[in-house]
């Protein structure tokens, strides 16, 4: 079973999988018109105006602080660690390379995030690739958002807080002999208080 996985992982994030990505972020930069770089400066210029919070729920420094929040984790730091030590200075040109056109590619999930988005039965706003899959696609393509929020939540538990967790738990034990338990007890609870602090009714 474990050399099946670990063949099937290979495939899965193989060359054939980093160049279907990078050539989908060659089409969308292609298809936008090289919008997300022709337009640094006006998204710079945006993070820091006033905003009337009534066309939203969070303002846009808060939406690209939410945004990196979800996109950078361990493997931006370790994984561009290993890239450079098993391919040499060249794997940083292509991951500038890469960076640059996904810039394409995350314009693209957030503008169908926001364009799909709809209320709950709290009034507020919710979005995400299971709403733009739900409401931008066929109806009968509809039971791929169910799937996709399902495999989200199960992925959430194994390969992102479970990862990025272990990596702060490991790294404050060996350095201050810490024990793992209480690491984690109290990241908990700090993400606790920032995902509850937006809400002001909680406190």
């Amino acid at each position: 079973m474990d050399i099946f996985l670990n063949h099937l992982s290979s495939f899965l994030w193989g060359p054939f999988t980093l160049a279907f990505l990078l050539l989908v972020g060659v089409y969308l930069m292609y298809g936008l018109s090289a919008y997300p770089l022709t337009n640094v400066g006006y998204a710079l210029r945006s993070l820091f105006k006033k905003e009337d919070k009534e066309s939203g729920d969070i303002s846009s420094f808060e939406s690209l602080m939410t945004a990196l929040s979800a996109t950078v984790g361990t493997g931006n730091i370790a994984g561009v660690a290993t890239a450079i030590f098993l391919g040499g200075p060249g794997a940083i040109f292509w991951m500038w390379i890469t960076a640059i056109f996904g810039m394409a590619t995350k314009y693209a999930e957030a503008f169908l995030a926001i364009k799909y988005r709809e209320k709950n039965q709290n009034d507020e706003y919710v979005g995400g690739p299971m709403y733009y899959i739900k409401n931008g696609l066929s109806q009968k393509f509809s039971y791929l958002a169910y799937f996709f929020a399902l495999f989200g939540m199960i992925a959430a538990f194994g390969i992102g807080n479970g990862v990025q967790s272990n990596s702060v738990a490991q790294v404050v034990t060996n350095e201050f002999e810490i024990n793992k338990l209480t690491v984690g007890i109290v990241i908990a609870f700090l993400v606790t208080l920032v995902i509850l602090g937006g809400d002001k009714e909680y406190w």
